[in-house]
């Protein structure tokens, strides 16, 4: 308390107005002391003084001899009540004096207190330094009037000042003492006063201060009356309306950073100085920030993306929603898509902006393999259509065509319709191997089964070519888990295009072993090849290598894409090693069932 400066310019005010209040106080009544004194003293002169008039009057009009016995009176009278009196005549000559010698006395007409006297034929009262006692006197004069009522003389009283002063003093030092206990006992209370001001205040001033640090805000419990009782209990209401209000607003803030930090959108907002406010982990992992930032990180410091800081000052500046694609320069090629809207506060002007990111990569990968995919389907089915309406149209233009022409129109648009419907068909199965909601139920099924079955089925296809087609299967069973049809569709993909892509009088050998837990199925063939540049896209859909070739030989360019969903789906792997001119290998390796 006692380093308090509230405290003590509160104490020093009041002490201050006490101090004034007490010193006004005491001038006051020293200033009307002193009067009443005086006044005091002037009305004991003229009482004096009316009892000399009556004991001199008298010797004004007798012999002079009464004058001796007036001043032996005047005497005894001045003595006894400490008093200086004076009988002058009117011509100004002293005729007796209670402390001098009259015949020693100057004239006295010029006096100020006779002249007045004489002029007002009253009472007249001077204050002034006398030259014959040397002292400062108080002086009352009375004039005496003869039998004519003419002026024949005067009475006159005389006091010391010093007595009046000496007794102002002392009524000065009592005024001043007993200002000083005053001022003492107020200086007390107002101790006491500003102690319990100030100790209020201060428990206030704590509240308030844990607040502002964020503490949970106390109570002060204030059962005293008056305004800082009022003002303390207030205080209490504000601080529980206010622990409400924060507790709601935590519990907002927490409930949205949830949010935000579940949310698959990356999300960042700024303020109006482009500071970090929020960014989640999704959107510190988009945006290649190493940890999310602090609040005074500036977001082109966060970011090295400069799309990112662009489009939320964008929406500030615009104040309106903003959207964008932009594609990032790091290996991959992340494409994410923009949202950016300000941020307003209550009074509507914006305050920030808050961009929302979204990871579009795999989406827009997939819009592209379906532009793709249908390109490739239009014109892998235009192409058998077209030719199947050339054929038509000749045999219907030429009723008289030759039987053997026709057939052979007739033979080719076979042909035609059988390929498209290889390419339906394929379709139909990859559409299927896509789909989550028709793929099959697992069986166990034996490998080599498959593997024999769709060996023989093409054997004669190869003999037919000259080829020779060898199979080397385990002794022990191969099983895994998949779809019988969809294992079978995969080997004979793989058998056939191995036959039809291998020269006349090549070999095509397929091997199945077990190795670590997996059944490995090989197929060598001594065809023409793949160049190196092609390998990694022999699996894509419609992909050929020699696209003429394909057709003359009957291939949709979906038998390895068929393939590869197997594989995968069957939670197997697929490779080809090749060399142009030499051959190929393709190995697929599966997981063995328990």
């Amino acid at each position: 308390m006692l380093r308090s400066r509230f405290f003590w310019k509160l104490l020093a005010g009041y002490a201050a107005l006490i101090l004034t209040t007490v010193l006004a106080a005491g001038v006051l009544c020293s200033r009307w002391i002193e009067r009443e004194s005086l006044a005091q003293s002037e009305r004991s002169l003229r009482e004096e003084a009316a009892i000399v008039l009556d004991v001199a009057a008298p010797a004004f009009d007798g012999e002079p001899g009464l004058w001796m016995e007036l001043q032996e009176r005047i005497t005894r009278i001045g003595a006894a009540a400490g008093t200086r009196l004076t009988v002058i005549r009117a011509d100004g000559r002293v005729l007796a004096d209670s402390q001098r010698d009259p015949r020693e006395m100057d004239d006295h007409s010029t006096r100020d207190e006779i002249r007045r006297a004489r002029e007002t034929l009253g009472p007249a009262t001077a204050t002034r330094f006398s030259d014959t006692v040397g002292r400062e006197l108080m002086y009352v004069a009375l004039p005496v009037f003869g039998a004519d009522s003419k002026v024949v003389g005067f009475v006159r009283a005389a006091r010391p000042l010093v007595e009046i002063e000496a007794q102002l003093a002392r009524v000065r030092e009592a005024v001043a003492w007993g200002g000083a206990l005053a001022a003492v006992l107020a200086f007390a209370l107002g101790a006491v006063f500003a102690r319990r001001v100030t100790g209020s205040l201060r428990r206030m001033t704590a509240v308030a201060e844990a607040v502002a640090a964020g503490d949970r805000p106390r109570r002060l419990r204030s059962t005293e009356a008056g305004e800082l009782g009022r003002l303390a209990r207030a205080f209490d209401s504000m601080a529980e309306e206010l622990e409400r209000h924060v507790a709601e607003i935590v519990t907002d803030r927490n409930r949205i950073l949830a949010i935000l930090a579940g949310m698959s959108e990356g999300v960042v907002a700024i303020d109006r100085e482009e500071r970090v406010v929020h960014m989640n982990r999704v959107a510190a992992r988009l945006l290649r920030a190493v940890q999310p930032p602090r609040h005074e990180t500036r977001i082109w410091e966060a970011t090295r993306v400069r799309a990112v800081r662009d489009i939320l000052v964008e929406s500030m500046r615009a104040g309106s929603t903003t959207a964008r694609e932009h594609e990032l320069d790091e290996p991959g090629g992340q494409v994410i898509e923009m949202h950016a809207s300000p941020l307003r506060d209550g009074r509507g002007d914006v305050v920030g902006a808050v961009l929302v990111l979204n990871e579009v990569t795999e989406l827009r990968r997939l819009e592209a393999v379906r532009r793709d995919f249908v390109a490739n389907v239009s014109h892998e089915i235009k192409t058998p259509l077209t030719a199947i309406r050339g054929l038509v149209e000749t045999i219907l233009d030429d009723p008289a065509m030759a039987d053997g022409t026709r057939l052979s129109f007739l033979g080719r648009v076979e042909e035609q319709v059988t390929r498209m419907s290889a390419i339906v068909t394929d379709l139909l199965t990859i559409s299927r191997l896509e789909s989550d909601r028709a793929r099959p139920e697992r069986e166990r099924i034996d490998l080599r089964g498959v593997v024999c079955e769709s060996v023989e089925r093409l054997r004669a296809a190869a003999e037919a070519k000259g080829t020779r087609l060898e199979a080397t299967l385990p002794e022990s069973e191969a099983p895994v888990l998949g779809d019988e049809e969809e294992l079978r569709q995969m080997v004979d993909n793989l058998v056939d295009n191995a036959v039809k892509y291998t020269p006349e009088g090549g070999r095509v050998d397929v091997r199945l072993s077990l190795v670590e837990r997996r059944a490995r199925l090989e197929l060598r063939d001594t065809g023409i090849g793949i160049e190196p540049r092609d390998q990694e896209r022999i699996f894509e859909r419609f992909y050929r290598v020699d696209k003429a070739r394909s057709r003359e030989l009957g291939g949709t360019g979906l038998g390895l894409s068929i393939v590869k969903h197997v594989a995968l789906g069957t939670g197997g792997s697929v490779a080809v090693e090749s060399t142009p001119g030499v051959g190929s290998t393709f190995r697929i390796d599966l997981p063995l069932a328990e």
